[in-house]
């Protein structure tokens, strides 16, 4: 299994498997809307992907959003997605996305990696709790919809 950052050839692939994270979370299907937002992130650099691919089989990918912490006055990275092709689920390719992901937040001086799962996902969230994540007690978080 091989984990890196997604780069322009991972597109396509990516694009499939990401169009499939949607469906998971009850969106519609829309494979070439799927394709541009990949796209436009590398593109422009707006988040870090990584990718874990099997023999050239995409397994699963994780796509991480720069944020700041103005306390700490420093960077903060959300894990916002990742999600694992159920062919490949319950072989640790969740764990080495994780691991990819963690790695580049200490690379790049973050003070922190937050996340956000369902309340009915207790798969994601005995992975994060076993990886020493923390629910958050102390904060309320609040979400406005605008479209």
């Amino acid at each position: 299994m091989n984990v890196c950052l997604a780069q322009i050839e991972h597109i396509e692939d990516l694009s499939k498997l990401f169009d499939r994270y949607r469906v998971f979370y009850n969106q519609t299907s829309d494979l070439a809307s799927a394709k541009q937002f990949i796209s436009d992130r590398c593109k422009n650099g707006d988040s870090a992907i990584f990718v874990a691919e099997d023999n050239q089989v995409m397994a699963g990918f994780t796509q991480l959003y720069p944020s700041f912490s103005s306390v700490s006055m420093k960077r903060v990275w959300i894990l916002n997605d990742l999600f694992v092709a159920e062919a490949y689920r319950r072989q640790g390719v969740a764990r080495l996305l994780m691991d990819a992901a963690e790695k580049y937040a200490l690379e790049t001086g973050a003070v922190r990696m937050v996340l956000a799962t369902q309340i009915a996902n207790t798969v994601a969230q005995k992975l994060y709790e076993s990886r020493n994540y923390v629910k958050d007690e102390a904060f309320y978080h609040y979400t406005l919809g605008l479209g």
